[in-house]
């Protein structure tokens, strides 16, 4: 199933314009509508998601965790 994106602006009316598609003429298709996220918005949540995950693993060794692995598996 080939997919096809445009971007673009419903009108005052309700009205949304695509542009033409031969391929599409005369044949059912799914539309799936999702707002456009500001993009001050999304560099708050890139923060947010870094100050919630950043040194999340920084207190574990990665040295001794690899040796009790491999221990582990060739016993």
């Amino acid at each position: 199933m080939q997919a096809y994106r445009f971007e673009t602006r419903i009108s005052k009316k309700g009205i949304i314009k695509l542009p033409f598609n031969k391929q599409l003429v005369d044949r059912e298709v799914e539309i799936i509508i999702m707002p456009k996220q500001d993009l001050k918005s999304n560099k708050d949540a890139s923060i947010d998601f870094v100050n919630k995950w950043s040194g999340f693993l920084s207190e574990l060794n990665i040295e001794d965790s690899k040796f009790q692995y491999l221990s582990e598996k060739y016993k």
